[in-house]
């Protein structure tokens, strides 16, 4: 069984490597990238003003004077895009190097040599040799830090522009996600308080979800047919025909204070600070459960009921087997058989699927957070993807990615501790 958990774990690397890939490439190819929508403000902008501006095609193309040429290349190396796919793809993992402190330096009129302040007084002399350019510190060797290539797209006939730059291995391999194109700030400072929220309530709903419908499911096989039966399995398919956001919102609406009772918050994942941080412990305590009732409820909705005919279905399956028959001819009492043999088999299905349920709760629920006015995981995902904020979306995706993965392995650790019949191979 350790060989598979370690081939599993080793197989974790290329699914993880084919889904980041193919969601880069996705998010690098689709239109209206952070390239475009800068344009697009810029050409707000002037527009407001009553300056013609062309197209945003024009405006890449050079065509027009709201951006200069030079402008337009700083954002394509701030936004990556004056590289090659392959090489955005691997400098963020972190296996390629990553250009940064960039300095243009132009040799005009067939010059060969030039020299360039590199900050605190420091110059760099930089030499033409062929397509090459050579990087120069101030004691004449060749510079191990300093690094300079050709611009060709920036040239022109009498003048070749050059970039000189320092590179460094920086990707999520070396624990680096990037900034944020939005907030300006590294994206694990962004998502760390926001992962927070979301595992609260996620992890909340799981552990109320289990607490209920495990010993909800036994009443219900036990009491198989009865109106207890038939009267909890119209509300469990009635909760489960509605989605949990728009059961947020009703909830919203009858207890929020808007048209009938004022008993608990319209949203929000705690008071406002200037309240929360007068109150007491006890008072923190409160208020935090006070917040969180309807969003867990709603939160918890979808997995209630398949849990519960999960339970049930699998209790009534395991009764009707010939051990159970077998041991009620030994004269064992029917609740040790009940409890004891046919409850620990009924629990291999809802077992199994731990790592799944884990992966989908974790990850945040945009709809619901959106609903409850919650700063969370799942609705900053969404909201980097509107805003084309690809260091978000990409790191949002590896830790999506990686508890999925993660929990999958847990499912069948999960199965193999409660079934010692499983073995894994």
């Amino acid at each position: 069984m350790t060989t598979y958990f370690i081939r599993r774990i080793l197989l974790m690397i290329p699914t993880f490597l084919g889904s980041t890939m193919l969601i880069f490439v996705i998010l690098q190819m689709a239109p209206g990238g952070p390239l475009e929508q800068t344009i697009q403000q810029l050409q707000a902008g002037a527009m407001q003003s009553g300056e013609s501006v062309g197209s945003v095609g024009d405006i890449m193309g050079g065509g027009s004077s709201i951006l200069p040429p030079s402008a337009l290349r700083e954002l394509k190396r701030f936004y990556g895009f004056d590289k090659p796919i392959y090489q955005r793809y691997l400098s963020w993992l972190g296996v390629w190097p990553r250009e940064i402190k960039h300095r243009e330096v132009k040799f005009l009129n067939d010059a060969t040599e030039a020299q360039k302040n590199v900050g605190r007084g420091t110059y760099m002399t930089l030499k033409l040799d062929g397509d090459q350019v050579l990087v120069y510190d101030e004691e004449g060797t060749i510079s191990n830090i300093w690094k300079a290539s050709i611009d060709a797209e920036g040239s022109e006939e009498n003048m070749i522009l050059t970039t000189i730059f320092q590179t460094e291995f920086s990707g999520i391999l070396t624990g680096n996600l990037g900034t944020s194109y939005t907030y300006d700030l590294p994206v694990t400072e962004v998502m760390a308080p926001r992962f927070k929220i979301s595992v609260f309530f996620g992890l909340s709903g799981l552990l109320l979800s289990y607490l209920v419908c495990i010993p909800l499911g036994i009443r219900k096989a036990l009491n198989h047919g009865s109106t207890f039966d038939f009267l909890s399995s119209v509300v469990i398919f009635a909760a489960y025909s509605i989605p949990g956001y728009a059961l947020g919102g009703v909830l919203l609406v009858l207890f929020g204070g808007g048209s009938y009772w004022d008993v608990l918050p319209l949203g929000g994942f705690r008071s406002p600070s200037e309240v929360w941080e007068n109150l007491t412990l006890f008072g923190q305590i409160k208020d935090q459960l006070w917040h969180a009732v309807l969003p867990i409820i709603a939160w918890s909705i979808g997995s209630f009921a398949g849990l519960t005919v999960l339970m049930k279905n699998s209790l009534l399956e395991n009764i009707s087997q010939d051990y159970i028959r077998t041991a009620f001819a030994k004269g064992l009492q029917e609740k040790r058989v009940i409890w004891v043999h046919a409850i620990r088999n009924s629990i291999i299905p809802i077992a199994s699927g731990i790592g799944g349920v884990i992966g989908i709760v974790i990850a945040g629920s945009y709809l619901i957070e959106k609903v409850f006015n919650i700063d969370g995981f799942g609705k900053m995902g969404f909201q980097a993807i509107l805003d084309r904020d690809y260091p978000i979306t990409m790191g949002f995706l590896v830790i999506v990615v990686v508890i999925r993965l993660v929990a999958n392995i847990l499912s069948d650790i999960t199965l193999a501790t409660v079934d010692p019949r499983i073995r894994f191979k």
